[in-house]
């Protein structure tokens, strides 16, 4: 439907870029990270507008209107029908147009922008004790344009209903120019609209005429169930429903107008929260119980989730504690009770109860009134897409038919028809879970979308579904709308002329299909415009890392993104530092996901081009901080940092790197050579003049304060005490682990570690010749080199490995690599094996496997914790909690993302300013409201590093370091760290080699002076 050869692009390009506040990107990376949503579509964008303000905006739709360009606006970008992806000009407003404008506590309405984040929103709203009710699992990055745009509903809509029952005005412009407030419409103001004349009037006046000759149709042809979301709202407009042409305009994706503010209706933030579990048999009885459940409540939610995603969470190690907690059965109900008192919520699930004839002590009730462990078991429903995308078992399951609806009574026979549909077409294992108590089910199904028959057997599901759920009276969507996956489907619900009488509306507010088009009205087919499709052919690549849960397919394991947007988050956990900062879609997970499937090259027209050798994919990865959060964070498991490694290998393959790719990524080997001399390395690096330039040509920030080498390694200093070196056979040997950072820039903490496990009773060995697991090579993606170092690493560590002696890590990435990516880059090194089986943390020794009886030393001291983003990804940090719990630390664990350095991320010239913002989201603020008397402790390196040069006034800690200096007594009681030594850089040696230096270029130059004037006077 879209004519895009028709626009001049560059003119395009030149109009919006002199016209529009805004950035304005037509390049490859842009478009490429556009290119589709979370759905199975993809649609190679014209360009990408990020308007500053919303006025920058409305420009933009102006812009492209005169040059008949479409136009898509885009929120968070998570729809699951394709409404996010097409052949347009996509307006992003998400970065810039994100305020609350004005709250009216009276009222209980907000005015809003259309790229503010529901979470943010709600953060805002908290001092008016107000939210807004729907709460889709996207919650923590969907924007409120998009949740206007698709209808969005969520857990919560059992309470509150949907968006469009929580909207009182918008502020919408047309593609032809029209800009106006809409909301209910009475006689009188419709009379004054008409009167005023213009484009208003007369999309007012053909409003009201299409609802008047399609009356009939509209009232009889809406399926009155509680999650109606399919096809444009037209019973909005009848006149029983006020004329309502806002609430016309929501779930219509774009397709009539553009949204540039919402008046929205608040409610209450409930003060007291109770949730009870039931469990049933199976997902029919489930299913089955519903309509009794609600008789006899009124749930504020009522979820579902199936054995089947149950047990696909035990597989993939997710929410475990949750599933302890479930009762007795293979598919529970989650009902949430809210009310103004505990006590009070705590009773309507007691009169739940007592009405079911159960009771709470029964094997399959579970009851819980504590608030954090509700959320959880709420979080564990939520991950139900990520949960079910990617299977241990190595299949794909796809949206598609991931959300239709039925009346909760007719819930259960519905979904029986629904597995026998399943089984026709041969889709099993699909779970089932979804909003039970609103008759909305989710799943994702095994459709094969790589080839032909699977995906002619895909289209012919999809119409059987359709016609299945028309007969109960259902609809296509009952919360992710129609977009592409669904709007062929509508004459099938909605039947031929009422979808006529939403394509004459169409046609008043867009006649030249230029808003998202070929989306809901005048669709493109189900089946064309897939991500992969019968004709996507991706290259084969090589890699070095072995992608082994990925059946040893990069291609597989990019993949992994299935759009859900979770790296667009804006606080809690780590994902994605880099977008946090930026609030750029190509710096998140998922955009950069999106081009490295585009660099695949399956497909003819894609954007980005060359392969490995791609400027577009660089760019991206450029700002990707290799933090792993996602591995951990990310509902499927991306790993963007392997991703990038595998990417750089290849992509600087045979050609000249960054400087500093030579100078941090060779950290361990200039460490080792600078033992030869470590004060005149430290003076040189420190040197004014002298440093700085030497920073420049290593490719280094020059407000960056290079690490101070330790006098004597650890290493160093270990062989001249002359320690006996322990039996590895004997079960008290432990290898300390003397990682690059630790060895040559705080020994001191391998001095604490080894002070601690010995009052534990280990015997504690140390590697006599230089070792390293190849961390900083492999951040850079210098492979081949990691992996020699990694093979010479274990022949050292040999005896160790084959007495299967515990190899203790105190530096977090250092230990990650050993439990992570070596296993992945030597997959068939059985030593590599050994050698991640027997790595253990620090806190793993000493709380999982010290002689009974051991109490470590008790500090009674508060902490801020800062856990590293591998320790968080890889290691996990609940050895940690425990050994500080034992120790007497009241820690303050902090949920505050990336510190911002990681490695040599933070160090490399161009990354200094991202660095800072990140540490200043949350990490440095916390460190400078710790309280003096405790302690801040941090065991990774970059951690230490930035909290030391950020001006905090305060030095972390490693937790080794901590229980060290308790067992001397107790710490200062102010500064704490102040009892610790650190490496310092001596400024007078500095100053004289910096004045040594000056003085001898000064002289060479003197003398090359003179040398010219002699040959000067010599020439005749």
């Amino acid at each position: 439907m879209t004519e895009h050869q028709e626009v001049d692009l560059a003119a395009l390009e030149r109009a919006l870029r002199t016209e529009v506040d805004g950035e304005v990107r037509f390049d490859a990376g842009s478009r490429g990270a556009y290119a589709t949503d979370g759905s199975n579509y993809r649609q190679v964008p014209l360009g990408v507008v990020v308007p500053r303000t919303v006025e920058a905006g409305a420009n933009a739709v102006a812009v492209c209107s005169r040059f008949a360009a479409p136009v898509l606006s885009r929120g968070g970008g998570t729809s699951l029908g394709g409404q996010c992806t097409n052949e347009a000009v996509v307006v992003d407003w998400t970065k810039y147009c994100n305020r609350l404008l004005s709250v009216d506590p009276q009222a209980r309405t907000c005015v809003v922008e259309p790229g503010i984040v529901l979470d943010e929103l709600n953060r805002q709203l908290a001092p008016h004790n107000l939210m807004f009710g729907p709460k889709p699992s996207t919650h923590s990055h969907c924007a409120l344009g998009g949740m206007i745009g698709n209808n969005s509903c969520g857990a919560s809509a059992q309470a509150y209903g949907k968006t469009v029952d929580n909207l009182r005005r918008l502020e919408v412009i047309t593609y032809e120019g029209a800009r106006f407030w809409a909301g209910p419409t009475s006689d009188e103001e419709y009379a004054r609209i008409v009167a005023e004349g213009g484009a208003r009037a007369r999309l007012y006046q053909g409003l009201r005429d299409v609802t008047g000759r399609h009356l009939a149709e509209i009232r009889r042809g809406y399926p009155k169930i509680p999650r109606r979301v399919s096809g444009y709202n037209l019973d909005s407009l009848l006149p029983e429903n006020g004329f309502d042409v806002a609430r016309a305009l929501v779930g219509s994706e774009g397709t009539l107008v553009t949204v540039l503010h919402a008046e929205l209706e608040l409610v209450d933030v409930p003060a007291a929260e109770a949730l009870l579990v039931l469990g049933f048999d199976d997902i029919y009885a489930a299913a089955d119980a519903v309509p009794q459940l609600l008789e006899h409540s009124r749930p504020s939610q009522l979820e579902a989730i199936d054995g089947r995603m149950a047990q696909l969470m035990r597989e993939e190690h997710a929410y475990l504690d949750s599933l302890e907690r479930l009762p007795e059965g293979d598919s529970w109900l989650l009902l949430q009770f809210t009310a103004d008192t505990k006590e009070e919520a705590d009773e309507q699930a007691y009169e739940l109860l007592r009405a079911l004839g159960r009771d709470e002590d029964d094997a399959s009730v579970a009851l819980s009134d504590d608030p954090a462990r509700e959320q959880e078991m709420l979080k564990a429903r939520e991950a139900g897409l990520g949960v079910t995308a990617r299977p241990p078992d190595g299949s794909e399951t796809w949206e598609g038919w991931e959300d239709s609806a039925v009346a909760p009574e007719r819930l259960g026979d519905y979904l029986r028809d629904l597995e026998r549909l399943f089984g026709r077409y041969g889709y099993q294992q699909a779970s089932l879970y979804g909003h039970f108590g609103q008759g909305c089910v989710h799943t994702r199904i095994p459709f094969r979308l790589r080839e032909g028959k699977g995906i002619e057997a895909f289209r012919a599901f999809l119409f059987d579904a359709a016609d299945l759920v028309a007969s109960y009276g259902g609809s296509l969507s009952g919360e992710h709308g129609d977009g592409q996956a669904r709007g062929e489907l509508l004459p099938r619900m909605f039947g031929q002329p009422l979808v006529d009488a939403m394509g004459e509306v169409k046609a008043l507010f867009d006649p030249d299909n230029r808003m998202n088009p070929g989306k809901v009205i005048h669709p493109r087919r189900v089946d064309d415009s897939l991500r992969l499709g019968a004709d996507w052919r991706p290259v084969p690549r090589e890699t070095h890392f072995a992608f082994a849960d990925d059946g040893h397919d990069f291609g597989r394991a990019v993949l992994r993104c299935v759009g859900v947007g979770n790296c667009r988050t804006h606080q809690g956990g780590v994902m994605c530092p880099s977008y946090r900062a930026t609030r750029e879609e190509e710096h998140s997970t998922r955009g950069r996901a999106r081009l490295l499937f585009e660099m695949l090259g399956g497909h003819d027209d894609s954007p980005v081009t060359g392969g490995w050798r791609s400027t577009a994919v660089r760019d991206a990865l450029d700002l990707c901080l290799a933090c792993k959060g996602c591995k951990s964070d990310c509902p499927v498991g991306v790993d963007m940092a392997t991703y990038k490694a595998e990417f750089l290998a290849h992509h600087y393959q045979g050609r000249l790197r960054p400087a500093a790719h030579y100078t941090m990524g060779w950290l361990p080997l200039w460490a080792r050579l600078a033992r030869t001399a470590p004060g005149l390395a430290n003076a040189t690096l420190h040197a004014p003049g002298l440093g700085r330039l030497g920073k420049r040509l290593a490719g280094i920030d020059p407000r960056r304060a290079a690490p101070v080498f330790a006098p004597a390694s650890f290493q160093e200093s270990w062989r001249r005490a002359g320690r006996p070196e322990p039996d590895p056979r004997d079960p008290r040997t432990v290898l300390l682990w003397p990682d690059t950072f630790t060895n040559h820039f705080h020994p001191h903490i391998a001095d604490a570690a080894v002070r601690v496990l010995e009052d534990a009773g280990f015997h504690v060995a140390v590697p006599a010749g230089p070792v390293c697991c190849g961390l900083t090579w492999i951040s850079i993606g210098q492979l081949a080199t990691a992996r020699r170092v990694l093979t010479r690493t274990t022949h050292v560590l040999r005896p160790w490995l084959e007495a299967g002696t515990p190899i203790v890590g105190l530096e977090p990435s250092c230990t990650a690599v050993f439990r992570a990516d070596a296993p992945d880059l030597l997959a068939d090194d059985q030593d590599i094996q050994r050698l991640a089986a027997q790595t253990r943390t620090f806190a793993e020794q000493l709380v999982n496997h010290t002689p009974d009886g051991w109490q470590p030393p008790r500090t009674s001291r508060a902490a801020t914790v800062q856990t590293h983003c591998h320790q968080h990804a890889i290691l996990g940090a609940d050895p940690d909690r425990e050994l500080m719990r034992r120790a007497g630390i009241d820690a303050d664990v902090l949920d505050a993302g990336c510190c911002g350095l990681a490695g040599n991320f933070g160090f490399e010239r161009g990354h200094y300013d991202l660095s800072q913002a990140i540490a200043e989201q949350g990490v440095l603020p916390a460190v400078r409201d710790t309280a003096p008397s405790a302690f801040v402790l941090a065991d990774g390196f970059s951690c230490r590093t930035q909290i030391d040069q950020a001006a905090t006034g305060r030095h972390a800690l490693h937790l080794a370091e901590a229980l060290a200096l308790a067992m001397d007594g107790p710490p200062p009681s102010d500064l704490p760290e102040m009892a610790v030594p650190r490496p310092q850089p001596r400024p007078a040696p500095a100053r004289l080699l910096a004045a040594g230096v000056a003085g001898g270029l000064t002289g060479l130059a003197a003398a090359a002076v003179l040398a010219a004037r002699n040959r000067a006077r010599r020439t005749p």
